[in-house]
Order: C-alpha cells, then structure tokens, then sequence
C-alpha cells in the first residue's frame, strides 16, 4: 500500500480504512477461518480485527508493512474468540483451555511462508534450499553454479531480512 494510504489510516481517515479493509479483508478472513473452523465466527473475527485495527490505528506506525501488523491483531482476535468458545477441562482447583493442536501452529507457517516471498527471488532459493531440501551452502553453490561465498552471504541477507519480517511472531 502506499504510503499516503497509510498515513491517512492512521489517522482514521474512512476512505483508507476502507482501503486497508478491501487489501486485508481476504487474507484476514482465511487466518480467521483457519483457526476457527467456521465461516460465522471467523467474519465476527473478520469485523473485530478491522474494528480493533481502525481503534489503534493512532498507533500504527507507517514506516512499517502493515500486514504483519494487522495479522497480528487478526490472530489474537481469532484466538480470543476460540478460547472464549473452547471447552474447559476441570483440573482440581485450575481449569484449563484445551485449544486444538496446531493452531499456533497454523499462523505461524502462514507467516513464514509470507515473508519468503517477500525475499528476493536469489535470496529466497537459497533459503528454500537449505530448509526444505536439507542441503549444504556447498551442495547449493554447486546446484546454482555459483561461488560457495554467494551462497553464505545470500543466506545472511535472507536470514536478517527474515528476522525483521517475522519479529511480530516472536512479540505475539
């Protein structure tokens, strides 16, 4: 989005409301579905995240994507919602909330997967190559015919830029 959209958001400006809402709303919607399971809650999910959003956005800062930022309001919204309606299992004097395995889970590989593409493409093959395929800087130089230096200083760059996309999921 650009930059004057999102100035004007965070100002609460409708229009740039509308505009995030229009970008988002999808994606927002679909990680809402995948922890809640159910088309009703996660548009309730859908609302709140955006109503949340439209609250706090004197406290968005710009300089930053605005994805992660609304993901992470949509992801503990979704979670609220479920653990407001999660089964509670008494345990002598504690309840607990039993929520499904994978959840966090869930969200957190949506993250991951968002913020590989947003790697250049030479940053983001090598990154793939090295955490899926399970290969060495070695083996990857001489898969891509390029020097073994390449490879290690592509996989710092990647791995930095990583570190900044997925700071949000360690702050969550």
């Amino acid at each position: 989005m650009d930059r004057e959209v999102l100035e004007r958001f965070r100002i609460g400006d409708e229009a740039a409301v509308k505009a995030v809402y229009d970008r988002f709303g999808g994606p927002v919607f679909a990680l809402s579905m995948n922890i809640l399971g159910d088309h009703g809650l996660a548009a309730d999910a859908t609302q709140q995240t955006f109503f949340k959003a439209w609250r706090a956005a004197s406290t968005y800062d710009p300089e930053r994507s605005i994805g992660p930022w609304i993901y992470a309001i949509a992801r503990r919204t979704a979670i609220d919602i479920h653990r407001s309606r999660a089964r509670v299992v008494p345990s002598e004097d504690v309840d607990v909330v039993v929520l499904p395995s994978g959840l966090e889970t869930a969200w957190e590989v949506f993250e991951v997967r968002s913020a590989l593409d947003q790697l250049p493409d030479d940053e983001r093959i090598v990154v793939r190559m090295s955490h899926f395929e399970g290969l060495t800087h070695v083996e990857i130089a001489e898969r891509l015919g390029i020097p073994v230096g390449t490879v290690k200083s592509r996989s710092h760059r990647a791995h930095q830029r990583l570190i900044g996309l997925l700071r949000h999921v360690e702050e969550t």
